[in-house]
């Protein structure tokens, strides 16, 4: 048999082609995958005393809004504002004055909830934490989203009287879900544009969506390419993800929370088109405002069936304990708080 071997020409031509696709190889993984720090791999340490008390707290916050009050959205929509009602009132016992902004859809009146520290030395940079505490329509949905709205309300009950040097915000946000996902009546949009027409300086927005499902079982992950080639087959870990133009704010996020807490973590910074990242992060991202989802990995461990799924009995509280507690020691370090 005769071989022809390749010409040097030809030669040239693929070792410059293998070139060029490692670079562009490179240059994605720099760009989209690598973050700092390490991820906490060790066994999970006990909880702290301060966390069994966090603990207890986003149990009965959660049990409130996934099982006392049930499903939250415009076809139950008493329950949507009774849901509205507890988060205003708790946020105002614990000493905030909350302002609602209002909007109306065909009539009936939503509400996102927001409270605020001022700032110090840098007043006008504001960082807004913020989750829905809507439902879908068939769903109490217990880890998507009153987790997080748990969350927001935990951590805005631990920064009453402290003095950041930056502007802190929590916002409790309506209609994130259909039939309002996307649309201009989704609260955070709501909320992002009139901060933009404001001119408000947001230097950073952490949206919480859902972090209470946790797994050490390795599952058939349903994640949109390329997310499901980067090994995220267990839900075991708190997720940072942003769009390309966040990427700064989501390295020094997950390196502060590399930095101080003991839990798995993973991060990735991909662009916003891709369908099934950023949920209330996107309406900031559509503001130019950058933006960091924090979040399990539960959505994408069982979409579209987690309407059935989504009861408070899936829910890991001790996981939610230590991604909300380690959220706000990255939050401190991000307004200039010392760590508790």
């Amino acid at each position: 048999m005769n071989f022809k071997l390749i010409d040097s020409t030809s030669f040239k031509r693929l070792a410059i082609l293998i070139i060029i696709i490692a670079a562009i190889l490179i240059f994605g993984w720099s760009l989209m995958v690598w973050m700092p720090g390490v991820s906490y791999r060790q066994a999970l340490p006990p909880l702290t005393a301060t966390e069994i008390q966090l603990k207890d707290r986003l149990t009965s916050d959660v049990q409130t809004l996934a099982v006392k009050i049930g499903r939250r959205n415009v076809d139950n929509y008493q329950n949507l504002v009774a849901a509205k009602d507890f988060l205003n009132t708790e946020l105002a016992q614990a000493g905030y004055t909350v302002c609602e902004q209002e909007y109306t859809v065909a009539g009936k009146s939503y509400s996102n909830l927001e409270v605020e520290i001022p700032g110090s030395s840098r007043a006008d940079e504001i960082l807004v934490i913020g989750g829905h505490y809507d439902s879908a329509l068939t769903s109490s949905d217990a880890n998507d989203n009153a987790t997080s709205a748990a969350a927001v309300l935990a951590l805005a009950r631990e920064f009453v009287g402290t003095k950041p040097l930056r502007t802190l915000r929590f916002v409790e946000f309506t209609n994130e879900q259909p039939p309002f996902f996307g649309t201009k009546n989704m609260g955070s949009l709501v909320y992002a544009q009139a901060a933009k027409q404001r001119g408000d300086k947001i230097v950073g927005m952490f949206g919480l969506q859902t972090l209470g499902y946790a797994t050490d079982t390795a599952q058939p992950q349903k994640y949109p390419p390329p997310l499901n080639f980067l090994g995220f087959d267990r839900g075991n870990v708190i997720g940072f993800v942003s769009n390309i133009d966040s990427r700064e704010l989501l390295r020094n996020t997950i390196r502060s929370f590399r930095a101080q807490a003991q839990f798995p973590s993973e991060g990735l910074a991909l662009p916003g088109l891709i369908r099934g990242i950023g949920s209330d992060s996107r309406s900031f991202w559509q503001q130019g405002y950058q933006a960091v989802t924090i979040a399990d990995t539960a959505l994408l461990e069982y979409p579209p069936d987690r309407i059935d799924r989504d009861t408070i009995a899936k829910i890991d509280f001790e996981q939610l304990s230590r991604m909300t507690h380690g959220i706000s020691k990255v939050i401190r370090d991000f307004v200039g708080l010392p760590t508790i």
